[in-house]
């Protein structure tokens, strides 16, 4: 089966534990459409870039999931459809990359970053 990642982004004034709850929400609507979920993460409340639905802080959660195409457009479907998630991402990918993702690293744990030199873009 193909493999995803998805990206929720909830209301602000959820708490943790209903943030949370639609992390099992959506892993069970994954499940029951003959998908499973690999691994979830919840990185907290975050500033958005831009206000949405007059929002500007939202909870994040993670989803890395093995899922057939049918089961992800539903989940998708249900997700915009549901009240408390303002946003979805659906990625998909070659691979599911072990350990935690990269925002939930520290910042020593993270790969050098290159330097942003002008010389090096010709």
């Amino acid at each position: 089966m193909p493999l995803y990642e998805h990206v929720l982004i909830a209301r602000q004034d959820l708490s943790n534990t209903q943030a949370e709850g639609l992390i099992e929400h959506f892993s069970t609507v994954l499940a029951d459409n003959g998908g499973k979920v690999v691994d979830n993460e919840y990185w907290g409340v975050r500033t958005l870039a831009y206000k949405i639905n007059k929002n500007r802080k939202g909870h994040y959660a993670f989803l890395r999931s093995d899922a057939p195409s049918d089961a992800v457009q539903e989940m998708e479907r249900l997700a915009r459809l549901h009240d408390d998630v303002m946003r979805v991402l659906t990625i998909k990918v070659e691979e599911h990359k072990e350990g935690p993702s990269v925002q939930m690293q520290k910042r020593e744990e993270r790969g050098e970053r290159r330097s942003r030199d002008r010389d090096d873009r010709n």
